[in-house]
């Protein structure tokens, strides 16, 4: 199974929700993209529903990784432009399913943020990589955020509970899915992705070449999209959900 093509991005988008399932799944995917939303004047959120405490590549105590990756992330959105980061409680990195609590709970978020656009991650599984995107928390994640964008936040009568208004999400950007067919030229942003990434000391600090292994994966999106010779980007499904 794979996405459609994708929508054609609104030209009219003001404030943006990235909700990701761990510490790092952003950077990793979208930090040039986000760099450059915070560069054209778009505001720019992050939800992330677990602190990644089943991550890391060292003897680091698990007690400590929740807040460890919790000021990582921080200090990577920081780099970016992005000031607003949110973490939900109560979900277990490894642990994650698409429940009905997870619903609501981004649910919240969107009401509360009010997005034009959303981003997350993929809820369709990649075979040709199944490590990295297709971790099983990704497509939970995926899975509940759509959820939440259609039709929880937009329906007056669904989670009542929240007392938050309704809210229409008018697009819907998956990251590290099947097929992406939307590239974002990140050249110029890439020097704040790889910052942002290196933030993620628990997450990047075993990596002997990051610069290089980013720069070999974005260099080939870009080629593969058509982009000049020397040209990295990022990759994306779009799709207008109004």
């Amino acid at each position: 199974m794979s996405f459609p093509r994708s929508a054609t991005p609104l030209q009219d988008v003001q404030r943006v929700l990235c909700v990701l399932a761990h510490p790092d799944d952003v950077d990793f995917s979208s930090a040039g993209t986000v760099a450059g939303w915070v560069d054209a004047g778009i505001e720019v959120a992050y939800l992330l529903v677990t602190r990644g405490d089943a991550g890391g590549f060292d003897d680091t105590p698990r007690m400590l990784m929740p807040t460890l990756r919790e000021a990582e992330q921080r200090a990577a959105a920081a780099v970016v432009g992005v000031n607003r980061v949110e973490f939900l409680d109560g979900y277990r990195d490894g642990l994650l399913t698409a429940t009905i609590e997870l619903r609501r709970d981004i649910t919240a978020a969107i009401r509360r943020f009010r997005p034009d656009r959303v981003l997350t991650n993929s809820p369709l599984r990649r075979w040709d990589r199944i490590a990295g995107p297709s971790h099983p928390d990704h497509l939970a994640a995926g899975e509940a955020t759509t959820c939440a964008v259609y039709p929880d936040a937009r329906n007056p009568f669904t989670f009542t509970e929240l007392d938050l208004p309704a809210w229409t999400v008018r697009e819907i950007w998956y990251a590290g899915g099947p097929d992406p067919d939307h590239l974002v030229d990140i050249t110029g942003t890439y020097e704040r992705k790889l910052k942002a990434l290196r933030a993620h000391v628990s997450q990047t600090s075993h990596l002997e070449d990051l610069d290089g292994l980013m720069r070999q994966r974005l260099a080939a999106t870009a080629s593969a999209g058509g982009l000049p010779e020397g040209s990295l980007a990022e990759a994306f499904s779009v799709f207008h959900t109004a």
